[in-house]
């Protein structure tokens, strides 16, 4: 279903009256995430002695909680969390040691993802690099398998997540030069990580730590980059050059719908209600289900449903003409069609 441009305006406007956080309810939700998900490292702790198998299973459930922690700092990150920007920035501050992520340097890239989403002159912060189908052919070879490497669901769901949030967050990359904020950000996160784990080393052991820790962090890790991934990232997704893009539009038809399991929605923070959050990003998590009830029309705009969503890995291409995103595959079927004379 097409959305016009002017009722996709229309409706940000309309869906600024569902921004309003809640602090009760905001404050419920940091209590059914984290409590849980200490309960559950905690049993995962006393599990070590018996089987390392029972804490790799437990791992799921608490790498399930910990994305969650993440989604409240990514509603913290947009004010929308509780209605004092200190209250959103020190409650992000403290999740993002817990998620790796230092939260005033992601705040200002997130943002940047947010203004200039879709945008094919604005590519490179905040998002997943996508190449043009013409400037993957302009490239050279060792560019094209560069381009073909980083794109590969092993590399993009199973080494990237873990270089992002272990490496890649410890230094400002990309805003290197952009002042203190960006250093104070990163650099006081590192140290607040480092005393929590030399805390845990003295607590449990560095050993036991590390055994309990690492599949967790790495588990939510690689769920978090697929939700992020299939938020942009489908086929009928929508991109454009500066001069024809437009915020509305791409917010409302370049973001998925990926409708999800009552269970996945709740742990993925209703996420997967992408679109809504690109054209109002002031509305809390456990709002946006409530804007789908009273917005009907939304539930067919870019829907996915899970299976849907498997096809995307395969997708790395913007095909310009057809206004769509292709994979490598259907290039090289493409090519080799012969040409009519």
């Amino acid at each position: 279903m097409a959305v016009s441009l002017e009722d996709a305006r229309n409706l940000a406007q309309q869906l600024g009256r569902y921004g309003k956080a809640q602090g009760a309810r905001s404050s419920l939700e940091i209590f059914l995430t984290a409590v849980p998900f200490g309960a559950l490292w905690a049993v995962m702790w006393a599990a070590l002695g018996v089987n390392y198998w029972l804490c790799l299973l437990l791992a799921i459930p608490t790498a399930g909680f910990l994305v969650r922690l993440f989604m409240i700092q990514h509603d913290c990150g947009h004010g929308a969390f509780f209605r004092r920007r200190a209250t959103n920035d020190w409650v992000g501050r403290i999740i993002g040691v817990l998620t790796l992520t230092p939260y005033g340097f992601w705040r200002r890239t997130h943002a940047v993802h947010h203004a200039a989403v879709g945008n094919l002159e604005h590519r490179g912060i905040g998002d997943i690099d996508t190449l043009t189908v013409s400037e993957y052919l302009g490239r050279s070879r060792a560019g094209r398998l560069a381009y073909r490497i980083y794109r590969h669901p092993i590399v993009m769901f199973g080494i990237i997540p873990p270089y992002l949030f272990l490496l890649h967050y410890r230094f400002p990359a990309g805003l290197m030069r952009a002042g203190r904020q960006p250093w104070l950000s990163t650099m006081g996160t590192n140290a607040a990580i480092a005393a929590v784990v030399a805390m845990m080393a003295w607590l449990v052991g560095i050993r036991p730590f590390l055994l309990l820790d690492a599949p967790v962090v790495l588990l939510a890790a690689m769920l978090g980059m697929w939700f992020f991934y299939v938020q942009h990232q489908f086929e009928h997704t929508e991109w454009a050059h500066d001069k024809a893009w437009n915020f509305y539009a791409v917010a409302l038809h370049g973001s998925s719908y990926y409708e999800l399991p009552r269970i996945l929605a709740w742990f993925s923070g209703n996420i997967g209600v992408h679109h809504v959050h690109h054209l109002c990003s002031r509305i809390p998590f456990y709002r946006l289900p409530r804007v789908l009830n009273d917005h009907p029309e939304l539930a067919s705009v870019g829907r996915l449903t899970l299976i849907q969503s498997l096809r995307c890995a395969s997708l790395a291409l913007w095909d310009e003409g057809q206004k769509r995103l292709i994979s490598f595959r259907e290039l090289r079927l493409r090519a080799a069609e012969p040409t009519l004379a």
